[in-house]
């Protein structure tokens, strides 16, 4: 099993979530990270450090965002990894919450 960040990230990327990963398998794009699923051990300590809820385990990703698992896979080759948490976008809380963000993904 490996954890998958979902479409609630975008825009808002906020990062405390790579502090507590052991392993490193956090890839951070202009406006959203993903996980590496070859990289992720299941230890589950990210979970709960995203403020929004928008990590979840590959089995319980929620209806309709199912497609986030293999976008997080294709992304984790492309971005370069981030183990250090960086400040969330100015306007990270205006996007918490907004519905249909995967247009708004910039890669």
């Amino acid at each position: 099993m490996t954890y998958v960040v979902v479409e609630d990230c975008i825009k808002c990327k906020h990062t405390d979530c790579v502090d507590v990963c052991p392993v490193d398998c956090f890839h951070e794009g202009p406006n959203f990270l993903v996980i590496d699923p070859e990289e992720c051990i299941d230890c589950t300590l990210c979970e709960p450090e995203c403020p929004i809820g928008a990590i979840f385990a590959d089995d319980d990703v929620p209806e309709g965002q199912e497609h986030f698992t293999a976008l997080n896979a294709e992304l984790s080759l492309e971005w370069p990894v981030i183990n250090v948490s960086t400040d969330s976008p100015a306007d990270a809380a205006e996007w918490e919450g907004v519905p249909d963000k995967l247009k708004l993904l910039e890669r």
